[in-house]
């Protein structure tokens, strides 16, 4: 079994239980798997291929909880830049109608490829449109060409304008359909294993555009299968006043309702929670997907994060959308949850939002948020998922003092090295397999097709 040993590092950052942080440490990865870790005074093991890591943080790949990758095709367009949630949503389904298996197979692709080279190794994916021929198994093929661990999210929208809901009937399925084609992705590609490179999730889209019915039916599918449950839910002000004037409840009185809590639930965003769904959502368990770029392009709030892992809750971080970011940079999305969550007044004796309190959140936490205990740490066994910042640099001058919450207080930058599933996917800053401008040309032919086609 081949092995890889990665020394030298400026700083090992674990995030094992300790939180452990080795200056000089090393690692030793054998076949998938992290097979030991070492200080710079233990010995280093022999390896097939060695890394020097001298200037380098190393640590553990980052969990990204929430995504749309489809999105990267519909950045920046003009008639969506200055909504909030709903009519930015209106605005863009009319264009995602246009979207067709090619799109999201190079959307995907250009999605992973900015997660990559931003320090994620493990992302999760909401996709819920599904035209012109669309299917989960088009996404789930790029990112194994890619080389990606991944949490593919069969989501689904079955409510449209005719029955009261935000989507265009045109962009809607039916509910029969959804369960029957969620059942088959499941079968067909779902790995509950250890070190698995593929899950598959349940993933009604949104209160506001699947029924009740579909929801409790969704929920009894994933726990008869032993697969996650993930939706958007309490995003913004129109999201509370839809609950309530729709279904009589608050957003967490309603996932309750029909079963969306437990430790095998997130829910992307939870801005406006309120604190009895909080105290309700930690008590079970339930996870949450804290998008703070996106949160601030739509206007939608600052999600409490502290309290609610004071609660309980799982907490991970999300990148969402690229059109509500515009981006997939996971180490800048950890900088924007701390800048934002030092806006939040702390609780007394607390400091503000630490450095290294994000960079947990942006790991063991995503990790957790989705149900995994073999990756978002680094000690022998876990998956070998690594990244490498290289520090040596102009945009890192005058920070070595503190060369971890560097990460997230200067400008966030690209890894030097991605290592996943033991594989190395980025080298020295460069993809080894693929070539980002080809696919950067690639995707942006398309992008216009899809405009014009609107």
């Amino acid at each position: 079994m081949r092995t890889l040993l990665l020394k030298n590092a400026l700083r090992l950052v674990t995030m094992n239980d300790h939180r452990d942080e080795l200056a000089g440490g090393w690692v030793l990865v054998k076949g998938r798997q992290v097979a030991a870790i070492g200080t710079a005074d233990t010995p280093l093991p022999d390896a097939d291929e060695v890394l020097d890591m001298t200037g380098h943080v190393v640590m553990p790949g980052m969990v990204n909880t929430h995504h749309h990758m489809y999105q990267t095709l519909t950045r920046v367009i003009p008639a969506a830049q200055d909504s909030s949630l709903f009519g930015w949503l209106q605005a863009l389904y009319p264009i995602w109608a246009g979207l067709t298996p090619e799109m999201i197979r190079v959307s995907t692709c250009t999605a992973m490829t900015e997660l990559l080279w931003s320090g994620c190794t493990t992302t999760s994916d909401h996709l819920y449109l599904f035209p012109n021929g669309i299917r989960l198994d088009d996404q789930i093929e790029a990112a194994t060409e890619m080389g990606m661990r991944f949490h593919a999210a069969r989501g689904s929208m079955s409510v449209g304008e005719s029955k009261g809901g935000l989507p265009p009937d045109s962009v809607v399925e039916q509910e029969t359909a959804i369960l029957k084609d969620t059942q088959r992705v499941i079968e067909a590609f779902h790995d509950p294993a250890p070190l698995a490179m593929q899950r598959v999730v349940v993933a009604p889209c949104s209160p506001f555009s699947v029924s009740r019915d579909l929801m409790r039916e969704a929920a009894a599918l994933a726990r008869a299968t032993g697969t996650m449950l993930h939706t958007h839910l309490a995003e913004n002000d129109s999201d509370i006043t839809y609950s309530r004037q729709t279904f009589n409840m608050t957003p967490a009185e309603y996932a309750e309702d029909t079963g969306w809590v437990g430790a095998d639930v997130w829910h992307a965003h939870c801005v406006k929670l309120d604190d009895a769904g909080i105290r309700r959502f930690g008590a079970t368990q339930t996870g949450m997907a804290h998008c703070p770029c996106s949160n601030m392009r739509l206007g939608s709030g600052i999600a409490p994060v502290r309290r609610m892992a004071a609660a309980g809750m799982r907490v991970g971080l999300g990148v969402d959308g690229s059109a509500s970011n515009d981006g997939s940079h996971m180490l800048g999305e950890a900088r924007q949850a701390m800048l934002l969550g030092r806006l939040v007044p702390p609780q007394s004796n607390q400091p503000m939002m630490q450095a290294r309190e994000v960079l947990e959140l942006a790991t063991r936490g995503g990790a957790a948020v989705l149900g995994r205990n073999d990756i978002g740490h680094l000690t022998p066994g876990m998956a070998a998922d690594i990244v490498a910042f290289d520090l040596r640099g102009i945009d890192y001058a005058g920070a070595q003092s503190d060369p971890v919450a560097a990460l997230l207080f200067c400008t966030p930058q690209r890894v030097a090295y991605s290592i996943v599933n033991g594989r190395i996917l980025i080298r020295d800053g460069q993809f080894t397999k693929h070539d980002p401008f080809v696919l950067a040309e690639k995707h942006n032919a398309l992008a216009r097709t899809l405009l014009e086609k609107a």
